[in-house]
C-alpha cells in the first residue's frame, strides 16, 4: 500500500462490512500515542480507496472514555486521509428529531472530562514544548457536512441539517435532570464520542463531519421509555442499511473533491517560537506539523 488513502470512515463494524467493498486489506499501525482501536480495514468502494476503523474495536470492546482518540486520528493521518466521516449513535433532545432519524450536526459542546484533547504539549507522549491553539469555532467541516447531508438525503431517510451535539463522558446514560439541562441549554443531540474526534481531526488538518443516527429520546421524554442498550442496538441494526448507503453515496461524491478545506488549519495556530521546539517533537509529529518546520 503506497498511495495515500484520502477518505476515512470511523464508526461501528456495520459500516465497513459492505457487500460492495472490494480489494480488502487490514493495516495495523502504531503511533506516538499508542495503538488505534483496531486494524484499519482498507478497501475499494465507489472506485475510491477508503480506510475504515471500528471506533470501539471490533466486537465493541472499548468504552467511550477509553477509546484512544489520538491514536485513531493519527493513524488516519498516516494513511493520508483528508476527509473523515464519523458514523455514531446519539440521543435526541428535540421532539422533532425522532429515533431512526439522522442528524448532520454543525456545532459541538464538550461535557467530557479527563480525555486527551490535543496532540500537542503532552510530555507523556513526547510532544511537550509545543503549544498549538487550533480554531474550532465551526468544529465540523462545512464542505464535508454538506456532502454527508446530501448523501443521507439521497437514501430517502429522514435527515436534519445542523444542530448542537453535546458530548458527555459516559459510559452511563444521562440522568433526567442532566437531560433537561441540556435541552434548556439548546442542545439538539447527545452522544459520547464526537469529542475529541472533531477537535483532533482539525489539528490533523482533516475535514471531519458526522452522520449521527438517532436511537432514542435520551431520558427527558415523558411518553417514551428511557434509553437502554437494547434500544440503541435495535435502532442501529435497523439503520445499518441506511448507513451503508449513505457512506457509499458520500464516498462517490468525494471522488471529485479537491484537497480538504482544512489543509492549512495549523498555519497560524502554532504559537511556540519554532526555533525552540525540540527536534525530537518535530520528528515525532512530522505527519501533522512537518511542513511547517521544513528547512529551506
Amino acid at each position: 500500500m503506497t498511495d495515500p488513502i484520502r477518505i476515512g470512515v470511523i464508526g461501528g463494524s456495520g459500516v465497513y462490512q459492505m457487500e460492495a467493498l472490494t480489494d480488502i486489506e487490514e493495516v495495523v499501525l502504531d503511533t506516538p500515542f499508542g495503538a488505534p482501536s483496531d486494524a484499519y480495514i482498507v478497501g475499494t468502494l465507489a472506485g475510491q480507496r477508503v480506510a475504515f476503523l471500528a471506533r470501539h474495536g471490533r466486537g465493541h470492546r472499548i468504552s467511550p472514555s477509553r477509546v484512544n482518540y489520538r491514536a485513531n486520528i493519527y493513524g488516519f493521518k498516516l494513511l493520508g486521509v483528508e476527509y473523515l466521516i464519523g458514523v455514531s449513535a446519539c440521543g435526541s433532545l428535540r421532539e422533532d428529531i425522532a429515533p431512526g432519524h439522522i442528524v448532520i450536526p454543525d456545532q459541538l459542546f464538550d461535557r467530557t472530562h479527563g480525555r486527551k484533547l490535543s496532540f500537542f504539549d503532552d510530555p507523556e507522549a513526547g510532544t511537550g514544548g509545543l503549544v498549538v491553539h487550533v480554531g474550532v469555532a465551526d468544529p465540523f467541516c462545512p464542505t464535508l457536512a454538506d456532502i454527508c447531508f446530501e448523501a443521507v438525503k439521497e437514501t430517502g431517510a429522514p435527515v436534519h441539517w445542523g444542530g448542537a451535539f453535546v458530548t458527555v463522558e459516559g459510559p452511563r446514560f444521562s440522568t433526567k435532570a442532566e437531560s433537561r439541562v441540556f435541552r434548556a441549554w439548546g442542545m439538539d443531540i447527545i452522544g459520547m464520542t464526537t469529542t475529541p474526534e472533531a477537535q483532533l481531526a482539525r489539528e490533523a488538518e482533516m475535514s471531519y463531519a458526522v452522520m449521527a443516527h438517532v436511537t432514542d429520546y435520551d431520558v427527558w421524554h415523558q411518553s417514551e421509555t428511557p434509553v437502554t442498550v437494547e434500544m440503541v442496538v435495535q435502532t442501529l441494526l435497523a439503520n445499518t442499511a441506511v448507513a451503508k448507503r449513505a457512506v457509499e453515496n458520500a464516498i462517490r461524491r468525494l471522488a471529485t473533491a479537491g484537497a480538504t478545506p482544512q489543509a492549512d488549519a495549523l498555519r497560524d495556530a502554532i504559537i511556540t517560537n519554532r526555533a525552540v521546539v525540540p527536534a525530537a517533537v518535530v520528528e515525532r509529529l512530522a505527519p501533522l506539523i512537518g511542513k511547517y518546520f521544513a528547512r529551506n
